[in-house]
C-alpha cells in the first residue's frame, strides 16, 4: 500500500470514529488537572471567561456552517465520506474545512480551562495530527468526485486558515432549524467537558469527589433542552426542512 492510500485509509477510519476524540482528551486532562497549579479566584475568571470565549467562537463558526448549507454536504454521517454537491459559496469560499476549524476553537476552550498551558499545547498537536488524517481523506474523496471543479476550488481556499479576499456570499438562506435540528449533541458535549474538567479539578483539590451547584445546574439545564431538541427532531416534523440534511 502507498503512502498515500495510507493516508487515506486512515483518515477514513479517523473520520468514522471522530465522535471519540474528545473521550481522549477527557483522559488525557486527569493528569493536567492534578498537576496544575492553583490561582487566584481573580485569575479563574480570567480563563474562565477566555476558555468561554473561545469556545463560543468555535460554535459560532459551525453553527454558520450548518446554518448555510443545503442537504448532502456537511453532515453528520459516519460511515462514510458523501457529498452530493460541493461547497464552495458562503464560509466555504474562506476555508476548505470549516466544521473542523470551529471544532477546534470548541476543544480549544475546554483545554484553557484546564489552566494548564501544556495540556493547551498537546490538545492542539493531537487535535493537527487527528484531524489532518481526516482532512486529507475528505480531500481525495471530493477531488476524485468532483475533479476540476474541486481542484479549481481547492487552490484558491485555504484548508485550515480563513481568508477572506476570495470570498463568495452563499446564496442558500441562514437556517435556524438546522442547527437545532443538528447541533444538540455538539453542545451538549461540551457542556460536559466543562463541567467533567471542573469536578475532577475541585475533586482533586479537596481529595474527594466534589461538584459545582452552579455546573450542575448547566448540565441539567442542557440535557433537558438536548432531550427536548431531540423529540422534536425524532417524533415530530417541526425542525424538518426541505433541501437539508
Amino acid at each position: 500500500m502507498s503512502l498515500v492510500d495510507s493516508r487515506e485509509k486512515q483518515g477514513n477510519f479517523l473520520f468514522k470514529y471522530r465522535g471519540q476524540f474528545p473521550v481522549i482528551l477527557f483522559v488525557l486532562a486527569v493528569p493536567f488537572l492534578y498537576c496544575s497549579n492553583e490561582l487566584l479566584s481573580s485569575e479563574k475568571q480570567i480563563w474562565n471567561y477566555i476558555a468561554l470565549s473561545i469556545s463560543v467562537i468555535g460554535f459560532l463558526i459551525r453553527f454558520y456552517t450548518i446554518g448555510t448549507t443545503p442537504k448532502g454536504t456537511s453532515g453528520r454521517n459516519t460511515k462514510e465520506q458523501i457529498a452530493d454537491c460541493l461547497n464552495s459559496t458562503g464560509i466555504y469560499s474562506t476555508v476548505r474545512h470549516p466544521l473542523y476549524l470551529g471544532n477546534y476553537f470548541i476543544w480549544a476552550g475546554i483545554a484553557v480551562f484546564t489552566y494548564n498551558i501544556y495540556f493547551i499545547v498537546i490538545m492542539s498537536l493531537l487535535f493537527w495530527v487527528y484531524y489532518k488524517r481526516i482532512m486529507f481523506a475528505e480531500e481525495k474523496f471530493l477531488e476524485r468526485k468532483f475533479r476540476e471543479e474541486y481542484s479549481d476550488w481547492s487552490k484558491g481556499v485555504p484548508a485550515f486558515i480563513p481568508s477572506f479576499k476570495n470570498y463568495i456570499k452563499t446564496i442558500i438562506p441562514f437556517s435556524v432549524k438546522s442547527i437545532l435540528r443538528r447541533e444538540y449533541a455538539g453542545v451538549l458535549a461540551t457542556v460536559i467537558g466543562f463541567v467533567f474538567v471542573e469536578v475532577v479539578r475541585e475533586s482533586f483539590k479537596n481529595n474527594e469527589l466534589s461538584d459545582s451547584p452552579f455546573y450542575r445546574n448547566i448540565l441539567i439545564a442542557t440535557i433537558l433542552v438536548v432531550l427536548l431538541l431531540r423529540s422534536l427532531k425524532h417524533y415530530t416534523t417541526i425542525l424538518e426542512e426541505k433541501d437539508r440534511s
